[in-house]
């Protein structure tokens, strides 16, 4: 996706990473060329980098901002969860000494329940995320920071045992980029945990407000070729594979982390992702039976498919049209031959790499604006949690739903693709 300035100055140059990524994506057959300022991002998993153009250059005249609100009837309730895998160091900076993760968990809450709305992410990591994109109002990242969300801190949970979904956002990308998608899984009825992998977002910031950037961005950088940065770009969707079972085992094991693990039903697991974190959801799956069914938003396989499926269990992948149309990014055909249980592909039309996150929501109202990407930030919204919670109450459920047997006029720029 490549996004140009309008009326306003370009912010900081583009990273290393994001031109080194963008001959990789080239390689995938995902790659947009670069705007006039030289900004350009991957369809694959590249760090989410761009130039975006602003309709208004004024943050006074922009309103608090705010995520949709999910459709489902529970309450949602948030928690936070610091967990340490002691069995691991950690692969980007061995020297910081065992694997950690950082949790937010979404669940179905008793009305009326819990303390303040919960915080969408900490300024520190809204400022360089928005920095990493060209983005250099100084007024956006407490405005980012500060967005509404619609679950409440120290929330009863809703009686009743719920699935389990797991999300893992896109490289270089926090995972309060998936807040929307979370809130609404658990207004649905589902226990989400969507967790950030250090060292792998532009920031991430600790309990004790340390905040670390992104190693493996740079390990990218250092690879001479683009078979190097695929084989490190592989490595993180194993990497994440590793901390979702350490996750599940904390989260379903015998001495559980979370105070309210009693409401998950261990016996029904999906996962889902974005960019890199879409990859990440099959290689958990291949890596770990207890994965029930899988969803690629937008993401290329640097870590294939397994050539022997994945034990006839459901995959979704949705994504941009043309770029993860059949024969665009080829990884995509090469999973698709490979995935041996129900499965659907499905392209969106005016969509752009973002599409499937929070980032359209929150860019329409400060007034950026993608001229490659003019599905409306309400249309991203709704076609996202609409297929993404069809798939889950489908293949966690047992419940059918016609929205995945074929096109729909209620989601006409929803593609169905049969390779």
């Amino acid at each position: 996706m490549t996004i140009s300035l309008r009326n306003r100055r370009a912010g900081a140059a583009a990273t290393a990473t994001a031109l080194a990524l963008a001959s990789l994506a080239a390689l995938a057959g995902t790659a947009t060329p670069a705007s006039a300022s030289g900004w350009a991002t991957t369809a694959a998993s590249a760090p989410e980098a761009a130039a975006f153009s602003s309709a208004s250059g004024d943050p006074a005249a922009v309103s608090a901002l705010t995520l949709p609100r999910p459709t489902g009837s529970y309450a949602t309730g948030r928690d936070t969860l610091f967990l340490t895998d002691h069995e691991r160091t950690d692969p980007w900076v061995p020297a910081a000494g065992a694997r950690r993760l950082l949790v937010s968990l979404h669940y179905p809450a008793r009305p009326g329940s819990g303390g303040d709305p919960a915080p969408y992410m900490p300024e520190a990591e809204a400022r360089l995320m928005l920095a990493q994109r060209g983005l250099d109002d100084p007024e956006w990242p407490g405005m980012v920071a500060a967005t509404r969300t619609f679950s409440r801190t120290d929330a009863r949970p809703a009686p009743g045992r719920f699935p389990l979904v797991l999300l893992s956002p896109g490289f270089g990308t926090p995972r309060a980029t998936l807040t929307g998608l979370a809130e609404e899984l658990a207004s649905r009825g589902y226990v989400v945990a969507t967790a950030d992998h250090p060292y792998e977002s532009t920031g991430t910031e600790l309990p004790d407000g340390r905040v670390l950037t992104c190693a493996a961005c740079d390990e990218v950088d250092a690879q001479p070729d683009e078979a190097g940065r695929r084989e490190v770009l592989a490595a993180v969707a194993t990497g994440r594979a590793a901390d979702f079972s350490f996750l599940l085992d904390r989260l379903t094991g015998p001495r559980p982390a979370w105070r309210h693990a009693g409401t998950i039903d261990a016996r029904r697991v999906g996962m889902a992702g974005h960019s890199i974190g879409g990859n990440a959801a099959a290689s958990t799956m291949a890596a770990d039976r207890r994965v029930d069914a899988g969803v690629n938003l937008d993401g290329t396989f640097f870590d294939p498919v397994t050539a022997g499926g994945l034990d006839g269990r459901p995959f979704l992948m949705l994504g941009t049209d043309p770029g993860h149309a059949p024969g665009g990014d080829t990884s995509w055909d090469e999973g698709w031959d490979r995935l041996d249980g129900f499965k659907r592909w499905l392209t969106v039309r005016d969509s752009g790499h973002f599409t499937f996150t929070d980032t359209p929501v929150i860019g329409e109202q400060l007034g950026i604006v993608d001229p490659e990407a003019p599905l409306s930030a309400a249309r991203s919204a709704t076609i996202t949690r609409a297929y993404v919670t069809a798939f889950f109450d489908r293949s966690l459920r047992g419940r059918p739903t016609r929205l995945l047997d074929g096109p729909t006029p209620a989601h006409p720029e929803v593609l169905f693709q049969h390779p």
